[in-house]
């Protein structure tokens, strides 16, 4: 009996921000979870990178095109993918000591109240292009809002929701109740060894920057770390 190899294709691919688009998209109101395919969230143009290519051209890519990942070619067939979080422990070196946090942090933060509802953070989140929201309460910083967050919301409602109210129902979710509470912070004087340090430890994508008043003045992504890397090492 001959046995025949099944070539597979790279199609598309899927991210946490993905989900939390389609989930929470009032296009598909009432559908359950359930009904929800993989080709229904996957992105299609997928961007790839060859295994041969530079690392900084990688990182130049992620950058520019403003995503987290980038499956890797070995000819036609995909062998890998890489991430930002792949080029985090480059800032461990020495010749990061002497840039701290405030150097490269985003000063301008958007951020949502914890009474504001789930599908408003969501559209923040989309069309700002970022990854995740400081949620305030009383002028005061009470969490963090994520992609994940809002997905594993969506996934979690949507299986537990009467079909015929879900679209009415999903409104009414409060970005308070889904975010991640006793937010790690980092100072502003934070080396930035010591910042990637804490990412790859942690596994955290980002990190409120608070000045030695402990105020919250920006927020640190691994987006702003590799845009310091692919400075100093390209």
């Amino acid at each position: 009996m001959q046995i025949t190899k099944v070539k597979k294709c790279l199609v598309g691919i899927i991210s946490e921000k993905d989900i939390a688009d389609k989930l929470g998209s009032a296009k598909y109101g009432n559908l359950a979870p359930s009904h929800f395919h993989v080709s229904t969230v996957m992105v299609k143009d997928v961007i790839t990178v060859d295994i041969n290519d530079d690392f900084m051209d990688v990182a130049k890519i992620l950058l520019k095109e403003n995503i987290g990942a980038l499956p890797v070619m070995c000819g036609d067939e995909m062998c890998g993918i890489v991430t930002k979080s792949d080029f985090i422990y480059l800032a461990r070196a020495k010749a990061y000591e002497k840039v701290l946090a405030e150097d490269i942090m985003t000063r301008n933060i958007i951020s949502i109240s914890a009474s504001d509802r789930l599908v408003h953070g969501r559209k923040v989140i989309m069309d700002s292009g970022i990854g995740r929201l400081l949620i305030s309460e009383d002028n005061e910083l009470a969490g963090i809002l994520t992609s994940k967050d809002i997905a594993k919301a969506f996934v979690s409602f949507r299986k537990h929701a009467a079909n015929k109210n879900m679209s009415v129902q999903i409104k009414e979710l409060l970005a308070g109740e889904f975010m991640s509470q006793n937010v790690e912070k980092v100072s502003v004087k934070t080396s930035i060894p010591e910042l990637a340090e804490a990412m790859l430890k942690t596994g955290f994508n980002g990190y409120p920057v608070v000045s030695d008043a402990d105020q919250v003045v920006g927020i640190v992504t691994q987006t702003d770390l590799l845009k310091l890397i692919y400075e100093l090492e390209a």
